[in-house]
């Protein structure tokens, strides 16, 4: 990827590696849970190609950018003062802004509470829900009383990051392949609440074409080296944020920047809530919400499972601003 340079963005003692790609007004680039910067490498390219610098970061805790211990490191006030600081050091203060999965929320509330640093923001995945004052974990407890659930299996720190780190490219693929529209949503198949994260899962063999072995070898290799601490840390969080933005009045929860959602038709993030579809009101909380496309066929990782529709999707909504 020779078209790809790397910078090093500084947020108080955090250092933030980003990847930027093209030249022209900033597109900022947020990934989720397990990922990296390259996960929006075909998105980087395609906007980079229409005028655009996209710089794609690494959320802290993963790949080259800075790994706190702390669970509060790891609030959405830290992450999102993170990618206001790549706003500022690559876009000179303002920027559009895709996030996917955990960088969906990062995205959301970037734009909620840098809303002068945000023209407009995407939303990959995971609608945007503004925080309330009761942690979201205790929902997820109400509604999984007797079964498993991953975000509550992750609340104890050293538990599934003993699991995954046993063979961390294994641990990988079946997650990848798990919630993927080919892994038919495995990730979240009922099982028992003494369950663990891989079990039951499958380790495909040969991986679906839309990651090849060495685009797994990229995810493998920052793992292998940075560790799981920081990423199941966002998860550990979530009781940080109720307390630091539930209440939160000035600024109001609702964002007024033009917004778009994008999901995946097999995403399992819509059966979160039994009995609903968490991406029917995806603009609930948008004043100016410029509508969601829904791709066929596809799981979780959009923007790498169809790369040609997630951008021609991204592209609409960009040139309608």
């Amino acid at each position: 990827m020779n078209d790809i340079e790397f910078t090093t963005v500084r947020n108080g003692d955090i250092d933030l590696r980003v990847a930027v790609a093209g030249a022209g007004p900033l597109i900022l680039c947020i990934h989720g849970w397990p990922e990296l910067w390259y996960s929006w490498r075909h998105q980087m390219r395609h906007f980079a190609a229409r005028g655009f610098t996209v710089a794609a970061m690494d959320v802290r805790g993963y790949g080259g950018s800075s790994k706190p211990t702390e669970i509060s490191d790891y609030s959405l006030t830290e992450l999102t003062s993170d990618a206001a600081a790549v706003i500022d050091a690559v876009g000179g203060g303002e920027a559009i802004v895709f996030g996917h999965d955990w960088g969906a929320p990062i995205a959301w509330n970037t734009a909620r509470l840098y809303a002068s640093k945000v023209s407009a923001v995407a939303g990959l995945s995971v609608p945007y829900v503004p925080v309330g004052p009761n942690s979201s974990i205790e929902l997820w407890k109400a509604l999984y009383p007797d079964r498993f659930f991953y975000q509550l299996y992750f609340q104890e720190p050293g538990v599934v990051e003993a699991e995954v780190g046993v063979d961390v490219a294994a641990s990988l693929r079946k997650i990848y392949y798990g919630a993927s529209g080919d892994g038919a949503n495995r990730l979240l198949t009922p099982k028992s609440a003494d369950s663990t994260l891989l079990e039951g899962l499958i380790d495909p063999d040969p991986f679906p074409a839309w990651m090849s072995a060495e685009d797994l070898q990229v995810y493998v290799d920052a793992f292998e080296a940075g560790g799981w601490h920081g990423p199941f840390n966002r998860y550990r969080a979530q009781g940080v944020d109720a307390e630091q933005l539930g209440s939160l009045e000035d600024p109001g929860p609702a964002l007024t920047q033009p917004a778009f959602f994008l999901g995946g038709e097999f995403d399992g993030v819509r059966k979160f809530i039994p009995g609903m579809d968490l991406f029917a009101k995806a603009g609930a909380a948008c004043l100016d919400f410029r509508g969601s496309t829904i791709l066929p066929g596809v799981g979780h990782w959009v923007q790498q499972e169809a790369p040609d529709a997630t951008n021609e999707a991204l592209g609409e909504f960009v040139a309608g601003l």
